[in-house]
């Protein structure tokens, strides 16, 4: 008999066919499964209880899923995937400024749901694991500081925010510096995508990176390169 925790997903929609779909593909995967059909009832829900995950809608009744993420993320980090039937590249943005860990595009094929949801849950486990392995791992550059066991960064002496996603693509970037990683390979070592992925998610977290770390350290900032037609690096500067 299997006796690992039953991960919990909280499914957040406010079609009712949307969430009865997640909700049986979801538990026929072994999900325990929980729904909110409005955003103030899934702040709450996601307040009160520990999640694994949260399948976020972005157009709620009461407050949207980008005003329910904002506040979600003052004082948790639940992996966040959003569910929005606008594909747009302004409202992905919008989506990872406020903490969203991936999205979705509706009309949606659920078995990709289910991959992204694994996906992040990979990620989440693989992270915790490197925490406690490694509870002194900490890299130190000139103007850069990665604290790994606390999940800080501090650039020019000044500590920065950064969302659960930010700091990972920067740890592994930092974790090889000067290595030259394309977006493919960071879109599958960072986001564990295989088969799903948009590159331009890596431009997105890349470009508020930059904008986080130039609000602290410009120096700091300038350390992450773009190896035009290849990829990203994190450039080491010669003293």
């Amino acid at each position: 008999m299997n006796n690992e925790k039953q991960l919990h997903i909280l499914v957040v929609d406010d079609e009712e066919r949307i969430r009865r779909l997640l909700r049986m593909y979801l538990e026929k995967e072994g999900f325990l499964i929980s729904e909110a059909k409005d955003g103030e009832t899934a702040l709450q829900m996601a307040l009160d209880q520990d999640y694994d995950c949260i399948l976020l809608d972005l157009m709620l009744p009461n407050m949207d899923g980008i005003d329910v993420c904002s506040k979600l993320r003052q004082t948790k980090n639940t992996p966040v995937i959003m569910l929005t039937a606008r594909g747009e590249e302004s409202n992905r943005v919008q989506g990872f400024e406020v903490g969203a860990d991936d999205y979705v595009v509706k009309p949606f094929s659920p078995r990709e749901v289910i991959y992204r949801v694994k996906a992040v849950l990979r990620r989440t486990a693989a992270g915790a694991a490197v925490a406690n392995d490694n509870r002194s791992n900490n890299i130190v550059f000139p103007h850069l500081v990665i604290e790994h066991d606390a999940h800080r960064v501090t650039a020019g002496g000044v500590e920065v925010n950064l969302t659960p996603k930010e700091y990972e693509l920067l740890h592994y970037l930092a974790s090889s510096p000067d290595k030259v990683f394309s977006r493919e390979q960071l879109l599958k070592d960072v986001w564990n995508y295989e088969f799903f992925g948009d590159l331009r998610t890596v431009d997105t977290h890349i470009k508020r990176l930059r904008e986080k770390l130039t609000k602290s350290s410009p120096e700091a900032a300038a350390m992450i390169t773009t190896v035009w037609g290849v990829g990203y690096k994190l450039e080491v500067p010669k003293e």
